[in-house]
């Protein structure tokens, strides 16, 4: 999906139509309707939007108007092009309060709230971290994807540090030291199972889930998808679950938590990978109860970017940033210590 927009000149009416949307079928594509194909790729988007959208002439493919049972093929590009720009690039700003947990003239470090989507985006035009900064700072420098000051991305129900570049240079720095894999990111982790090995290195291209466009999926054979590395070490076993220390090599959307799944590992209460039911214990009563009352006090994956480092972008000195668990979290580890001391997975 494109992340900016791109204005157009439609020959026939004379019209700016703005590009929303832009995929391309892969080669082993089977012929399948532009209003199912659009289904599996937009979130949120219903089946009669799509044609209504078909109908009204805003579907193209291969730089064609089509209908809704046009069939798309290998290597088709399928686009949506409206009147109005994604919302997304209409950016307002909000008076949203930041925990900014250090600022200079160049940069900023945030801990975003678990719940904060970091941009604007589709199903999301409001109260985003990127509305907050557009309110707090002005002229802020653009990133590739035209979003202010952002340098990485942390998901929505991840809570954590992020640094926010306020100058041309900051952004230039910061970018190619995320790039170069010189800036340090420790995630922690709450997930299913007891992780046999005490440390460990997970490889694998991730890319698009060939099914699910909402998930990533692992590429192993690295025929597809980009490379990725994550490197973890146990910091406590509580049973049935394990505390761990997840490292980034690189940055790929949801890396860690496609990764761990990869293993056998899923984040716990991770509702997309499928952490959200029992994946590890007993058919108790009780147990479910336990687990139930978890995922109340922990309504999201058990995931915090506690750690930041990198080099700053003026004085060349290196930073580093830590910031506690937060509640949510700690509560839960500490319903998993009680548990786990007073239950055996040998006697269950």
């Amino acid at each position: 999906m494109t992340t900016k927009p791109i204005v157009e000149i439609d020959a026939d009416n004379e019209e700016e139509l703005y590009e929303h949307y832009r995929f391309e079928a892969g080669k082993g594509q089977q012929p399948l309707r532009v209003d199912k194909f659009l289904m599996n790729l937009v979130e949120n988007a219903t089946r009669s939007k799509i044609q209504k959208a078909a109908e009204a002439g805003n579907i193209y493919v291969n730089d064609v108007a089509v209908k809704s049972n046009h069939k798309v093929k290998s290597s088709d590009v399928v686009r949506v092009l409206l009147e109005h720009p994604p919302y997304e690039h209409l950016l307002e700003p909000e008076n949203i309060p930041l925990n900014i947990v250090y600022e200079d003239d160049q940069l900023l470090i945030v801990n975003k709230e678990p719940g904060m989507v970091v941009h604007p985006g589709h199903g999301n035009y409001s109260g985003t971290l990127v509305n907050a900064l557009a309110y707090h700072f002005e002229n802020l420098p653009m990133n590739s994807s035209e979003r202010p000051g952002l340098v990485h991305r942390i998901d929505k129900d991840t809570s954590g540090l992020l640094v926010v570049a306020k100058t041309e240079q900051a952004m230039a720095h910061l970018t190619k030291q995320f790039a170069d894999k010189t800036s340090e990111r420790e995630y922690i982790a709450l997930v299913w199972g007891n992780v046999q090995a005490d440390s460990g290195t997970i490889e694998g291209n991730i890319d698009r889930h060939p099914k699910d466009r909402m998930q990533m999926s692992v590429y192993p054979d690295g025929e597809q998808g980009k490379h990725a590395v994550t490197h973890y070490k146990v910091i406590e076993r509580l049973g049935y679950v394990t505390l761990v220390s997840c490292k980034l090599e690189t940055g790929r959307t949801h890396q860690i938590r496609v990764h761990m799944k990869y293993i056998g590992h899923t984040l716990f209460n991770d509702a997309r990978y499928g952490g959200d039911i029992i994946l590890k214990g007993t058919t108790f009563t009780k147990y479910k109860q336990f687990i139930d009352n978890c995922f109340k006090t922990l309504p999201r994956q058990a995931l915090h970017a506690k750690t930041l480092g990198f080099e700053h972008p003026e004085t060349k000195q290196f930073m580093r940033f830590d910031s506690e668990l937060p509640k949510d979290m700690t509560d839960v580890i500490e319903k998993w210590r009680v548990y786990s001391k007073s239950h055996t997975t040998e006697e269950e």
